[in-house]
Order: structure tokens, then C-alpha cells, then sequence
């Protein structure tokens, strides 16, 4: 698995339509349950702009509200078995995935991402579960929401996060050469998880995306875009959006039906193996 998956037309759309199963099945948990969810990033812009996927994207991102995202985890333990098809992921005492956000599996299919490569998951298609967490009103509490944010996502993920050296890269390699242990970087990623998210949406003005990536944990939503759900066509499907869509991706990506640039126009997640045909099992129990 030297060399990275080359996704053409006819394979990138497969991928796709296959991967909207899980986002059916996702929907109806979260509507038995009172669940609420957002299509967001990308996805958004694919609903918004092409009806359905951007023809080169080649995942699913949802977001929910925090309280729903932490009851999503309960609930699904108490009413899915754990060897189900689809699979909710998320790194605990018991499993490491190497993301700082949850993730549903489609196990009837194998997808191994470049930087997963070795680490015992189930390599199934993946859906993208995001948080959305309130930020302060103050400055300061803000600022250090933002540094436990970071803190969280070296210590969850524990790698250097991607295109940052400077005083954050030397740093982030310094606390991960310190704290080495497996106990204290979960003691500390926990600690991180709930100074970062203790703030309530009464309370404050805006939201955030914790666990999207250092660019995104600094954006600020105000909190009436998320106020209420509106629905938008996803690939011929009714899909929930936050109320404020128009307003939300003009903060995030400006002119967003102004498609990019050709060379932009491609698949942006390294994939080493993909095999549409077999279960992920199949897959786990050769490397094995």
C-alpha cells in the first residue's frame, strides 16, 4: 500500500453513492432519537451548488450540536450491537482511531486511509461527525479555549497537527515528548475535551468548530445561523441544514458557487486501499 488510491469519474462516484447509505441510516437514528444534525463544509456547498456530492469530494461531514453529539455516543451503545454494519468510532480507553472527531463505518466495503494505515479500526467507508461547541464571550476565555482546543487535539491525536512548524510545532513536539504515557495523555486530551466545551449557548453569543482543524476552532458563528433546521436536496434526498446556510457559507467560503480553480477540482484525503466489493473484515483478518 506504497502508492495512494487514484479515484477516476466512475470510481470517485461509486465511492459516493455508496457512501450515502450511511448517511440515510445516520438520519433515521438521529430522527428516532431527536437528534439534530447539520450537513456542513463541503457537503453543504455540494447540496447548495450540484444538488448532492461536489463532483470531486469524496466524504460526508455533519455536524451537531455538542449535547447531541455526546448523546449520540450513549445512544447508539444502548440500541446498535458492535458488530453491526455501520460502526460509530470514536478514540476512548478502548479503541484510537487518530481522529479528534467521531466517525460512522460502513463495514460491507474497505477503505484504508493513508494515515490509518496501521492502526486496528474498522477500515470501512467513513462518515465525518463533527461537534459544534459554544465559544465565551470574553477574550481571555476565549483564547484559552482555543489553547485547550489544541491541547485536546495533540493529545487525542497525538501527532504534530500537519503544516504547523514554529513555536507551535517545537511546542507540540516538546509537550508530546514530555507526556509520553498513555494514561496522562488521556487524563489530559479529558481535561482538555471538558474545558473546551463547558460553555452553554444561553450564556454566550456564537459558536464553533472545535474539531475541525486549527483554522476552523477560530471562526465564530453567531448563534442565530444554528437557531433553527431548515431541509436542502442531497443527491434526490431531504437533508437538515441550520436555518442561517446562506450566511453561514459566505463566512466560511465567500462566493461559494463560484466553483475553484480546475486544479483544485480533486479528491483532497489520501486513500492507500479501497475495495468496493469486500467487507472490511476481510481485509482486517489478511493483514492479520
Amino acid at each position: 500500500m506504497s502508492e495512494n488510491v487514484k479515484l477516476n469519474r466512475e470510481l470517485l462516484r461509486e465511492l459516493q453513492l455508496k457512501q450515502l447509505d450511511m448517511l440515510v441510516y445516520f438520519k433515521k437514528f438521529c430522527e428516532k432519537n431527536n437528534l439534530r444534525f447539520f450537513l456542513f463544509g463541503g457537503c453543504l456547498i455540494g447540496a447548495v451548488r450540484h444538488g448532492g456530492f461536489i463532483p470531486w469530494d469524496d466524504d460526508i461531514d455533519v455536524i451537531m450540536p455538542r449535547p447531541d453529539y455526546e448523546k449520540l455516543h450513549k445512544l447508539w451503545k444502548e440500541q446498535e450491537l458492535p458488530d453491526a454494519r455501520f460502526r460509530l468510532l470514536r478514540t476512548d480507553d478502548e479503541l484510537f482511531t487518530g481522529n479528534i472527531f467521531t466517525t460512522l463505518t460502513d463495514t460491507n466495503y474497505t477503505m484504508v486511509k493513508a494515515n490509518q494505515t496501521e492502526y486496528d479500526i474498522p477500515h470501512g467507508l467513513v462518515m465525518d461527525i463533527f461537534p459544534l461547541d459554544v465559544c465565551p464571550d470574553g477574550r481571555f476565555a476565549r483564547k484559552m479555549q482555543y489553547i485547550w482546543a489544541m491541547l485536546y487535539s495533540l493529545f487525542l491525536a497525538q501527532i504534530v497537527p500537519e503544516n504547523h512548524g514554529g513555536l507551535i510545532g517545537f511546542g507540540s513536539k516538546a509537550l508530546l515528548g514530555v507526556f509520553r504515557g498513555k494514561k496522562i495523555r488521556a487524563r489530559i486530551w479529558r481535561f482538555a475535551q471538558k474545558q473546551m466545551s463547558k460553555y452553554k449557548i444561553e450564556e454566550n453569543k456564537c459558536l464553533t468548530e472545535l474539531c475541525a482543524g486549527p483554522h476552523w476552532m477560530k471562526l465564530e458563528f453567531p448563534k442565530h445561523i444554528y437557531s433553527g433546521t431548515e431541509t436542502v436536496k442531497f443527491e434526490g434526498l431531504e437533508m437538515p441544514c441550520m436555518s442561517g446556510m446562506e450566511e453561514y457559507l459566505t463566512m466560511v467560503f465567500g462566493d461559494y458557487m463560484k466553483l475553484p480553480p480546475t486544479e483544485e477540482q480533486k479528491p483532497h484525503h489520501d486513500i492507500a486501499f479501497l475495495d468496493l466489493n469486500t467487507p472490511c473484515e476481510v481485509y482486517d483478518s489478511k493483514r492479520k
